[in-house]
């Protein structure tokens, strides 16, 4: 294993320990005397996928409560890519998003997301890899489970109504989130 593999496996695996601790969920919001820092959650998605393809996928984020139903946030994205089967296909990808969610119930819940990536597209006009921004709109649903006092994990599924088959980044207009927030 080469010591940039090496590198970024304890780097995820440290990612992952620290998450796996009992975390804090969403703060819930019964009036507007609630300080801001009380109103603010983190979290954020953690990927790890292994093999002929490998992808380490680090994105946190951290998100304000504005009223009981309704929150916004920021996120960042990191990702190494690996991919054997083809020739120059090892990269990295970074950027970044702003979101906002609404609960339509306590654990469900509606998300609009903004993403911008740059990653290294394969350019068929000249046959190699360039550097690009792909942007990305997204529209979905989500599930929020609980644990612990205000700890939870959230199951989205968001799709890109900006999708291009030819300059997105990713392969198809859906995507499906597993992340954490405290």
């Amino acid at each position: 294993m080469s010591l940039l593999r090496s590198s970024l496996l304890a780097f995820a695996l440290f990612g992952a320990f620290l998450l796996s601790h009992q975390a804090s969920a969403q703060r819930e919001i019964y009036s507007d005397s609630i300080p801001f820092k009380d109103r603010l959650y983190f979290g954020g998605n953690l990927g790890l996928q292994f093999g002929t393809v490998t992808l380490i996928d680090v994105s946190p984020l951290v998100g304000v409560m504005i009223t009981p139903k309704l929150s916004g946030g920021v996120g960042a994205t990191f990702q190494y890519y690996d991919d054997n089967r083809f020739y120059g296909a090892e990269g990295t990808s970074y950027g970044g998003r702003v979101f906002g969610r609404y609960n339509i119930l306590p654990n469900i819940f509606a998300q609009m997301e903004y993403e911008s990536i740059n990653w290294e597209a394969y350019d068929y006009f000249v046959e190699d890899y360039r550097r690009t921004w792909s942007n990305a709109l997204f529209l979905g649903a989500g599930y929020f489970a609980p644990f612990g006092n205000r700890g939870g994990a959230n199951f989205t599924f968001l799709y890109n109504v900006l999708h291009d088959n030819h300059n997105s980044y990713y392969a198809e207009p859906y995507v499906i989130r597993v992340g954490f927030v405290m």
